[in-house]
């Protein structure tokens, strides 16, 4: 199994049942799986991030349909050209004449068809030559023409929560006969292993699992990929160990360590954990760094956290914070480059916008700064959290008058309507009670 098709592809499952982590699309009680159980299936748009599993649940709907006699093809948009799309729709034509078969066509990354290419659904989606269910890691509202989108159900597969992942590598764990490893427990049953078959090939620790759930973000492919990649690369260098030390090879005593599994992802995954505490630590240090007016720093942890995939729109709206409050009134342009390159990543994306980030973050780390209005905003907030009693009204000539019976209650009287004064205007603008206090300078009211 290790040796042949990649893990993600050989544990694929056949059935809902072992469809874990998409409840909210194909729970129970969804309308999606009411559909799919009594093969009434309509045409489908399945919208989700890489490895959530859209061609998996593409794969059970293919073998539910060959149970009732349905025929299921399969095209990718990366290699398919159009005349394969007519040449499925001719053959789904003379099924459904000829023989009253149904034809159900899969595009996977539909999205990669342009809207000529996408076009030649249409009719045959109108009149039921084929029921379509397409693939798309890209928003449908954009990549698929909105004239075949309204007669296709969007399906929106969310990525994969920890707890689900924990679940599919178990099961692909346990179809590979590895023994997970508690490390609560103190006692080591590498120690006791023998050579028999009846005792487990391989184990590994319960933590390499949890780390592993983690590190592939939601994406089952990486995660089910990166745990054949560790178990292959333990069972290699236990190999060439023994070749070279002249031991006899035993693989009942191979275990795969957390650091195994990290070595079994990309690097990417390695240097940055999005889910964990290290996503926290990063953004933290990259806004000391910058408030540390420390360019070099900055453009560090800028970069450990965009190569390991941090969410760039993520980045930005920390950099649009950090403009008012750490540089604030120093320099209130850094506000207006925090926005625009905000906005430029979200019209470009990665990897392109990362030298707008880059750039943002060296003008913050040397602009000048001020907490002035951040300290002044809090002590207003401590100010009106620690009041005693029932907030002071607005005081009556400063409130608006638009009936004549609010004018009769003195709303608006006596307002000095500034603009009209060549000099200063002297006119109270808080409550009686807060008179003389200034924020700027107090922490307390």
């Amino acid at each position: 199994m290790l040796q042949g098709k990649p893990l993600a592809d050989t544990m694929r499952p056949d059935t809902l049942q072992d469809y874990f982590g998409q409840s909210r699309a194909v729970g129970q009680d969804t309308l999606l799986r009411s559909l799919l159980e009594t093969n009434e299936i309509p045409s489908l748009i399945l919208w989700g991030p890489p490895g959530c599993g859209k061609t998996t649940l593409a794969h059970i709907i293919a073998n539910n349909s060959k149970k009732h006699s349905i025929r299921f093809v399969t095209l990718s948009a990366t290699n398919a050209k159009t005349n394969d799309v007519r040449d499925v729709i001719k053959q789904a034509q003379n099924e459904k004449s000829f023989f009253k078969r149904k034809t159900i066509l899969f595009i996977d990354e539909i999205h990669r068809f342009n809207k000529s290419q996408q076009d030649t659904f249409l009719p045959h989606v109108e009149c039921g030559t084929i029921t379509l269910i397409g693939a798309t890691t890209e928003n449908p509202s954009f990549q698929v023409n909105a004239a075949l989108l309204s007669r296709c159900r969007v399906i929106v597969l969310e990525k994969l929560p920890a707890e689900a992942m924990v679940t599919i590598l178990m099961r692909a764990i346990n179809s590979l006969g590895i023994h997970v490893l508690d490390s609560s427990r103190p006692t080591d049953p590498l120690s006791h292993s023998s050579n028999s078959s009846s005792e487990p090939a391989m184990f590994i620790e319960d933590k390499a699992v949890d780390t592993l759930a983690y590190l592939s973000d939601g994406d089952a492919r990486a995660g089910l990929n990166g745990l054949q990649l560790a178990v292959l690369a333990r069972l290699s260098s236990r190999k060439m160990f023994c070749k070279k030390s002249g031991q006899s090879y035993s693989p009942s005593r191979v275990l795969i360590t957390e650091n195994d599994v990290k070595e079994g992802l990309q690097r990417s995954h390695i240097l940055y954990d999005r889910a964990g505490e290290e996503h926290y630590n990063c953004i933290s240090a990259l806004h000391k760094s910058m408030r540390g007016s420390d360019q070099n720093a900055s453009l560090y942890w800028l970069a450990r956290m965009l190569e390991g995939g941090e969410d760039p729109l993520y980045v930005a709206r920390r950099l649009v914070r950090f403009a008012s409050e750490d540089i604030g009134l120093a320099d209130p342009s850094a506000l207006t480059q925090a926005v625009a390159a905000y906005q430029g990543c979200h019209f470009i994306g990665m990897p392109e916008c990362e030298v707008l980030l880059a750039q943002c973050v060296v003008y913050f780390a040397r602009a000048p700064k001020s907490i002035e209005v951040y300290s002044a905003y809090n002590n207003v907030k401590a100010c009106l959290r620690n009041h005693q009693g029932p907030l002071p009204p607005v005081p009556l000539h400063l409130r608006n008058a638009p009936t004549r019976l609010m004018k009769d209650l003195g709303y608006g009287k006596g307002y000095k309507y500034n603009p009209m004064y060549s000099e200063p205007v002297d006119q109270e603008y808080l409550p009686e009670e807060l008179r003389g206090v200034d924020f700027f300078k107090q922490r307390r009211c």
